[in-house]
This record gives structure tokens, C-alpha cells and sequence, in this order.
């Protein structure tokens, strides 16, 4: 064994204590510290030059202060609650807890020859089906985030086209499909990626209008949408859009299917979420007759990167399109190992950390995440509703807001805007209806109404800086 290596593992317990001391101090300072590091808040602020790789290594502990010399300083506080960003959340004490133990005994949960990984995915799975009110119908694997999830669902959905047509794309190429339509009114951005990977072409995809004033699919129109399709096509439905976690009518487009043949593949990345909240479960009523759905767990239910569920059913057609042939392998069976059901033959244990956090806090725990971050998200749309600033560009339906300046909001001014704040609160730029607006997302569990007196401050600041 290389001699800096036995060293290390003579000494594991004290790198390890180091490394829990070093994980604590920056957890400590997630309040105090910028958000968006100096030289982060550029786009495209220069990165130092790289070292070489050193020949001989220095071990561990070198190693971790050489992190904490040039890089700590460069990371973000994305783990804390003024980083509204995107769709970020954090990792709660119980995740944080369950990803280290992850590591720590690092499984491979993707075969029955060593099947512990695979029952415990299997339970959190059941966990995460009851708890966003679906049914025993759906079942569920773990994928790396929401673009592997959206891409897994429309991988199976492919399969079920060619099973229409009495052909299999998984054997013989997307190409014995022929022309496919994939409708939608407000896709994310992870859907024509999608299409893209799976050979099925990022101009499958056909928008369908919106409700006026709405990011939500007109019934109607999807509708005609349909009747204009030859043969069978797909259906992405949004629960919860990226610039104003708009809804589609989840009853109201799968009664579609009275009349119309299609798969129904629902994007409810974070917008699943809604369910934990009485006051907001109606808006996933109709989750469940999704064929095919995706929901990402790095967001609400506060678990860390990367972690998502992809849930279906159609598991028959998931293993014809990912069952993975090999003498070492178990078969498909009808109850396929994980190996046969994500495009992935190994993946580490994700589902460990969602395990800990459902186990730790229950449904109670992450609804009163949940309806925090609502409020938080109210509050913040109601401070920047009452200052001449600020212009929302749409209600805050659930956890995100959507504004910009109210004079001149132009990509230059906003960018400057979010730069100028940076230190004290993250937001993401975007475009609604043509208007280049900001985004400001709370999923942290650590969010609370001071941070958003302080990032609404830091908002007003800032305005005035650029005006």
C-alpha cells in the first residue's frame, strides 16, 4: 500500500473529526457570510490557474486545507436560506447525517445479489408515493436529479409509442416510430433535452397555448392539439412551473385521455411538494394518473444534491427499455433489480439520505417546510408589491417569485441589480412573456421571515445603487 495512504488509514478517525470540523464551520457561517462569493457573483469572473497534479501526494490532511485555502472561499452559501436561486434546498441535519453514512458505506443498490440497498430504496420509495398521495400503481426508482427523471419517463414513454405501433424503439431505434408529437403548454427546459437524448428530436415537441395571462395549458387547445395528431402521441403536463409554479389542470387533461390515445407524463419537480399543504393539495389533484412522473427530492424535500424519483406505471416497459443483459446480472423478473430500470448499471445510495429525513421528521416536519417556505415567498412578493422599485410579473402562487424593475428592466440593469445584492441574497434572472424579469425560489429549510427582511433590503439597496 502507498505509504501516504496506510498513513490516512491509520489515521482515519482524526481526518475524519477533521473533516466534521471543517463541514461544521461552514455550515456555522451559512448566516453570516456572503451569499455569492465576491468573485462568484460575475458570470464570468476568471478562475485561479490550476495546479498541476502532484505527483507524489501529501495526504489528507494537506489535501483539506488546500480546499479550505483556494476553493472554500469560492464556494457559495447554497446551502443557506437567502440562496433563492434556481430551485435550491438545502440538507436538512437528518439528510446530512444519512448522505455522510452514504459514502461511508458506499453501496452499489443495483442488484439482488447484495439487496439491502435496493429494499431500503424500495421502502423510502413507499414513503415518498404515500407521501405525495399516490397509488400502489406507481412505482418508483431514484435517478440523479429532475432532467434524468423527465428523460427516464419519456425514455418509457417511447416504449409505449412503438408498443402502439407494434414496434420496439428500445431494439430498433426511435427511427421505427416515424414522426412522434410531444405536447405541452410550458415545458421546462430539461424536456427538450430529453427528447434530444433519446433520439426522438428536440422539434418533437409541439407548444400548445397557455391560458391567457397563465404558464398552464389551455384544456381546450391541448384538446384540438390531440385531435390533430396522427396515431398515438405524448403529453407533458407541468405541475409547477419554473417562473411562476403555475399548475395545469391534472384532472382536466388526463379526462383528455377519454378521447384521445397518449401518455401522460407530468413534470412535478417541485410542485409535488404542494400536496404536504392542505391549503395547496388541490393543486396536484390528478398527480396520480400521470404515466410516467417526475419529482426532484434536491429541492423541497431538502435532501442533498443529487436526488430525484422518477416514478411510473409502466415498469414492464421501464425494464424492456433499460433491462441490462450480463451473466453476473439477475434477471428482469416481475420485480426487476434497479440495474434494469435507470439508464445507470451502478448508482451510489441516494436514497439513504431522503430515508433519514423522512424517518427524522415525518410528513409533519417537511409540511411545516413546506408552508414556511410559502409564507416566506408571500412575504418577499408583498414587500417587493409595495415598493415603486419592483413590479411582480405574476402571483405567488406557491414558493417562488417573480419580478422586475418597474423602470427600464432591461437583462443589463437586472443583471446589475443581482449582482449588487449578491452578498446578501441569490436570485436567478429568466423571461416572462418577453419581460426579463428575476426569480426568487425558497425551498431551504432554513429559511425563515428575517431572511426575507434581509433579502428584500438587500433588493431595495441595490435598485437605488443602479438607478
Amino acid at each position: 500500500m502507498d505509504r501516504t495512504l496506510a498513513a490516512d488509514l491509520a489515521r482515519l478517525p482524526e481526518l475524519l473529526e477533521a473533516t466534521r470540523r471543517a463541514a461544521a464551520d461552514a455550515l456555522a457561517t451559512l448566516d453570516t457570510r456572503p451569499v455569492l462569493a465576491a468573485d462568484g457573483a460575475a458570470p464570468h469572473s476568471p478562475a485561479p490557474l490550476p495546479e498541476p497534479l502532484p505527483e507524489d501526494g501529501s495526504g489528507a490532511d494537506a489535501a483539506l486545507a488546500a480546499f479550505r485555502d483556494r476553493w472554500e472561499p469560492r464556494l457559495s452559501a447554497s446551502a443557506g436560506p437567502r440562496y433563492l436561486g434556481f430551485v435550491t434546498g438545502g440538507a436538512t441535519p437528518a439528510a446530512l447525517a444519512g448522505d455522510w453514512l452514504t459514502a461511508a458505506h458506499d453501496q452499489n443498490s443495483n442488484s439482488a445479489l447484495d439487496g439491502a440497498g435496493q429494499d431500503l430504496e424500495r421502502e423510502t420509495v413507499g414513503w415518498l408515493r404515500e407521501l405525495f398521495g399516490l397509488s400502489d400503481a406507481q412505482t418508483g426508482t431514484f435517478v440523479s436529479g429532475a432532467t434524468m427523471s423527465n428523460t427516464t419517463g419519456l425514455a418509457i414513454a417511447r416504449e409505449w409509442l412503438g408498443e402502439r405501433l407494434g414496434v420496439s424503439p428500445g431494439e430498433d431505434g426511435a427511427a421505427v416510430l416515424g414522426p412522434v408529437r410531444v405536447l405541452s403548454g410550458a415545458p421546462h427546459s430539461s424536456i427538450a433535452k430529453a427528447l434530444s437524448v433519446l433520439g426522438l428530436g428536440r422539434s418533437s415537441l409541439v407548444p400548445v397555448p397557455t391560458l391567457p395571462g397563465r404558464e398552464a395549458v389551455d384544456p381546450a387547445a391541448l384538446d384540438r392539439a390531440l385531435a390533430d395528431s396522427p396515431g398515438p402521441a405524448v403529453v407533458v403536463a407541468n405541475a409547477g412551473t419554473v417562473n411562476t409554479v403555475d399548475f395545469d389542470d391534472l384532472r382536466a387533461v388526463a379526462a383528455l385521455k377519454e378521447r384521445h390515445d397518449f401518455w401522460l407524463h407530468t413534470d412535478a419537480a417541485f410542485g409535488a411538494f404542494a400536496a404536504l399543504s392542505p391549503e395547496h393539495a388541490h393543486l396536484t389533484a390528478g398527480l396520480d394518473a400521470a404515466d410516467s412522473l417526475c419529482v426532484d427530492l434536491h429541492k423541497w424535500l431538502n435532501v442533498p444534491y443529487d436526488s430525484a424519483v422518477q416514478f411510473t406505471r409502466r415498469q414492464d416497459l421501464q425494464a424492456r427499455v433499460f433491462q441490462n443483459s450480463a451473466a453476473y446480472l439477475g434477471p428482469l423478473g416481475s420485480h426487476p433489480d434497479l440495474v434494469h430500470l435507470t439508464p445507470e448499471n451502478s448508482h451510489r445510495l441516494r436514497a439513504l439520505a431522503a430515508w433519514f429525513t423522512l424517518r427524522a421528521y415525518g410528513r409533519r416536519g417537511h409540511r411545516e417546510i413546506v408552508e414556511r417556505d410559502i409564507a416566506c415567498a408571500r412575504a418577499l412578493g408583498a414587500e417587493l408589491a409595495g415598493d415603486p422599485a419592483f413590479r411582480l410579473l405574476a402571483p405567488v402562487r406557491l414558493n417562488v417569485v417573480c419580478f422586475t424593475l418597474a423602470d427600464d428592466p432591461a437583462p443589463a440593469r437586472l443583471a446589475a441589480l443581482r449582482e449588487a445584492a449578491a452578498a446578501e441574497v441569490f436570485v436567478t434572472p429568466t423571461v416572462l412573456a418577453g419581460t426579463p424579469a428575476l426569480r426568487a425560489a425558497f425551498s431551504n429549510w432554513r429559511t425563515t421571515h428575517e431572511d426575507v427582511r434581509r433579502a428584500a433590503q438587500a433588493l431595495r439597496t441595490a435598485a437605488r445603487e443602479i438607478a
